[in-house]
């Protein structure tokens, strides 16, 4: 996750409706896999993991150059994470890298660097802010240098020595809604898109749970199948050779 909104919600964010609905993204996708260790790339406080570990898995190692310390040791349910500034070698079963390439220059270099270091027969799973129609000043306060589509995001995976398992859209129902409040927005000329302004609040409990039980049906239906459209492209890729 990105530090800038772990700032922003704080504690609140392990149950902010969008962290709890990706959750429920990333587990469908990994539903088929056995793991037993992560690797969480520019992990920020490593709630994917974290929320992982308390049914699959035994161990997670974060790695995040945003990180004071080198290196940090702490027990989740049991189970220890790592944090970590850098690494060198990657030998874990998954390699999480959730929001994490849009903030990068070289794309393909950094995706690369892991793919190359990790074991065959490993599984990475990428999601990222989908179609640059959607860019507004929320991606300049992240820091975003782009938005992808789910055809761009698979040809880089390839691209870095992965082959594609499974590409879909997730948050398929807000895409209608939060595509044309953007364009309408900028043709009014109510925002402007390249003007830094976080979209991130804590919502009322009553729009939380709704929101959460909403992408849940989303996570079990619609999910399964949409490659259409979607506020974020998701790709599960497995090292082969």
């Amino acid at each position: 996750m990105d530090v800038k909104e772990e700032s922003i919600l704080g504690d609140a964010v392990y149950t902010h409706w969008y962290y709890l609905s990706k959750l429920k993204a990333i587990q469908g996708l990994l539903a088929d896999i056995f793991f037993k260790r992560i690797l969480d790339v520019g992990a920020g406080s490593g709630i994917f993991s974290k929320l992982l570990l308390i049914d699959a898995g035994s161990a997670a190692r974060c790695v995040d150059t945003a990180y004071v310390d080198d290196e940090r040791r702490e027990l989740y349910q049991g189970k220890e994470i790592v944090f970590v500034k850098t690494i060198n070698s990657v030998d874990e079963d998954v390699v999480l890298m959730i929001d994490v390439i849009e903030h990068v220059e070289n794309d393909r270099e950094f995706l690369k660097y892991y793919v190359d270091r990790m074991p065959v027969g490993g599984h990475v799973l990428i999601s990222v802010p989908a179609f640059n129609l959607l860019w507004s000043g929320h991606d300049v306060f992240l820091e975003h240098k782009r938005r992808y589509s789910l055809g761009e995001l698979e040809s880089l995976v390839k691209n870095a020595g992965l082959h594609v398992v499974k590409g879909r859209y997730f948050f398929g129902l807000l895409f209608p809604i939060v595509a044309a409040i953007r364009i309408f927005s900028r043709w009014r000329g109510r925002t402007n898109k390249n003007q830094a302004k976080s979209d991130l609040t804590k919502a009322s409990n009553i729009v939380n749970s709704l929101l959460i039980m909403i992408h849940q049906v989303e996570a079990k239906t619609l999910f399964l199948i949409n490659r259409g459209a979607g506020l974020s492209a998701f790709c599960l890729a497995k090292k082969v050779s």
